[in-house]
Protein backbone atom coordinates (compact mmCIF):
# COMPACT_ATOMS: atom_id res chain seq x y z
CA UNK A 1 0.00 0.00 0.00
CA UNK A 2 1.50 3.68 -1.33
CA UNK A 3 1.81 6.50 2.03
CA UNK A 4 -0.87 8.45 1.93
CA UNK A 5 -0.37 11.54 0.85
CA UNK A 6 -0.81 13.50 4.39
CA UNK A 7 1.76 11.43 5.56
CA UNK A 8 4.35 12.48 2.41
CA UNK A 9 4.00 16.04 2.82
CA UNK A 10 3.62 16.13 6.71
CA UNK A 11 5.80 19.21 7.93
CA UNK A 12 8.49 19.22 11.29
CA UNK A 13 7.02 22.23 12.97
CA UNK A 14 9.05 22.88 16.95
CA UNK A 15 6.64 21.33 20.28
CA UNK A 16 4.73 24.04 21.38
CA UNK A 17 4.68 22.66 24.53
CA UNK A 18 7.43 20.21 24.85
CA UNK A 19 6.79 19.55 28.64
CA UNK A 20 3.96 17.77 28.16
CA UNK A 21 0.40 17.54 26.84
CA UNK A 22 -0.61 21.25 26.06
CA UNK A 23 -4.49 20.80 27.89
CA UNK A 24 -3.63 18.47 30.46
CA UNK A 25 -0.85 20.82 31.59
CA UNK A 26 -3.43 23.48 31.61
CA UNK A 27 -6.23 21.67 33.07
CA UNK A 28 -4.06 19.61 35.62
CA UNK A 29 -4.66 16.37 33.80
CA UNK A 30 -2.24 13.41 33.58
CA UNK A 31 -0.99 11.74 30.50
CA UNK A 32 0.49 8.40 29.39
CA UNK A 33 2.53 9.50 25.88
CA UNK A 34 2.54 12.26 23.65
CA UNK A 35 2.12 12.94 20.10
CA UNK A 36 3.09 16.13 18.24
CA UNK A 37 0.80 17.60 15.18
CA UNK A 38 2.88 17.93 12.30
CA UNK A 39 0.93 20.75 11.20
CA UNK A 40 1.61 23.45 14.44
CA UNK A 41 2.96 21.35 16.87
CA UNK A 42 0.47 21.36 18.95
CA UNK A 43 0.81 18.34 21.78
CA UNK A 44 -1.00 16.53 22.84
CA UNK A 45 -1.61 12.96 24.80
CA UNK A 46 -2.79 9.62 23.23
CA UNK A 47 -5.78 7.04 23.06
CA UNK A 48 -4.50 5.68 25.88
CA UNK A 49 -4.42 8.15 28.15
CA UNK A 50 -7.90 9.38 29.48
CA UNK A 51 -8.32 12.68 27.46
CA UNK A 52 -7.07 11.43 24.44
CA UNK A 53 -6.22 15.53 23.13
CA UNK A 54 -4.12 14.43 20.79
CA UNK A 55 -7.28 12.92 18.71
CA UNK A 56 -9.51 15.82 19.93
CA UNK A 57 -7.23 18.06 18.56
CA UNK A 58 -7.40 16.28 14.93
CA UNK A 59 -11.11 16.88 15.07
CA UNK A 60 -11.18 20.29 15.99
CA UNK A 61 -8.57 21.56 13.50
CA UNK A 62 -8.37 18.71 10.94
CA UNK A 63 -4.73 18.65 11.21
CA UNK A 64 -4.30 14.96 9.96
CA UNK A 65 -0.49 13.75 11.09
CA UNK A 66 0.88 13.05 14.29
CA UNK A 67 4.47 11.77 15.10
CA UNK A 68 5.29 10.34 18.65
CA UNK A 69 6.55 12.67 20.98
CA UNK A 70 8.07 10.18 22.75
CA UNK A 71 12.30 9.61 23.15
CA UNK A 72 13.34 6.86 20.81
CA UNK A 73 10.36 6.73 18.69
CA UNK A 74 10.06 7.93 15.00
CA UNK A 75 6.65 7.14 14.09
CA UNK A 76 3.88 8.85 12.62
CA UNK A 77 -0.22 8.28 12.23
CA UNK A 78 -2.63 10.05 9.68
CA UNK A 79 -5.70 10.39 11.42
CA UNK A 80 -7.68 10.98 8.05
CA UNK A 81 -6.35 8.09 6.06
CA UNK A 82 -5.77 5.56 8.93
CA UNK A 83 -2.04 5.13 7.78
CA UNK A 84 1.33 4.62 9.82
CA UNK A 85 4.41 6.05 8.25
Amino acid sequence: MAMCEHLIQADDPEARTPEGCEECLAEGGRWVHLRRCLDCGHIGCCDSSPAKHATAHFHGTGHPVVQSFERGETWRWCYADSQMG
